[in-house]
C-alpha cells in the first residue's frame, strides 16, 4: 500500500455528515501515515449522523477561514444529506475547495460530498460517480456519471456510498500518493 507519511491531508466536513464515510476514510489516512486535519465552518466541533439519527460529535482542528490550499497536499469530502448542503452556500468553502483544483492537488468525495463539488464548479468533463440521488445533479453539470464503486479522474476520487469505503480508500489513498496532476482544466 501506498505511504502518506509526507502527506498533510484536510477533510473539510460541516454538521451532518454521514459518520462511516468521516472516520473510515480519515482512519485509513492516518493507518498510511498521513497528517490529517479536520476543517469546518467553525472551530469546535462537528456532529455525524447515522443515517437519519444524529450521532457523536468530531473535534475540528480549523476553521475554513482560517486555512489555505497551499496548507494541505489533498482533499477529503464526506457524504450525509445534510453535510453538502451547508457547505456549498458557504463561499469560503467553496473557495477552499477550487484552490485544490486550481493547483491540481488530488480531491477525494464520496456519496453526496460531490455536491459540493457541483458548486464549486469543478466537475465538467470530469469522470466521476456519487450516490444515486445527485446522478442527475452531475450530469447537469456537465460530468460524465459512470455507476462503479470508484471514479478515478486525474487525481479526483469519487465513491458513490458507504459498501464502497474500501475501494474508495484504496483510491484516494493512491492518488494522495502520488501527488498533484496534470489536469486539463480546472
Amino acid at each position: 500500500m501506498a505511504t502518506l507519511s509526507n502527506k498533510k491531508i484536510a477533510i473539510l466536513t460541516a454538521d451532518g455528515f454521514e459518520e462511516v464515510e468521516f472516520t473510515k476514510p480519515k482512519a485509513a489516512l492516518e493507518e498510511a501515515g498521513a497528517a490529517v486535519e479536520v476543517v469546518s465552518l467553525k472551530e469546535g466541533s462537528v456532529r455525524a449522523k447515522q443515517g437519519d439519527d444524529w450521532s457523536k460529535e468530531y473535534p475540528v482542528d480549523k476553521a475554513v477561514d482560517k486555512v489555505s490550499a497551499d496548507d494541505y497536499d489533498a482533499l477529503m469530502l464526506p457524504g450525509g444529506v445534510v453535510n453538502p448542503d451547508k457547505l456549498r452556500v458557504e463561499e469560503r468553502a467553496l473557495d477552499f475547495v477550487r484552490a485544490f483544483f486550481e493547483k491540481h492537488k488530488p480531491v477525494a468525495a464520496i456519496c453526496h460530498g460531490p455536491q459540493v463539488l457541483i458548486s464549486a464548479q469543478v466537475v465538467e468533463g470530469r469522470k466521476m460517480t456519487g450516490y444515486k440521488a445527485i446522478r442527475q445533479d452531475l450530469i447537469n453539470a456537465g460530468a460524465q456519471y459512470e455507476d462503479k464503486e470508484v471514479v478515478v479522474d486525474q487525481g479526483l476520487v469519487t465513491s458513490r456510498k458507504p459498501d464502497d469505503i474500501p475501494a474508495f480508500n484504496r483510491k484516494m489513498i493512491e492518488e494522495f500518493a502520488e501527488g498533484k496532476h496534470d489536469r486539463l482544466h480546472a
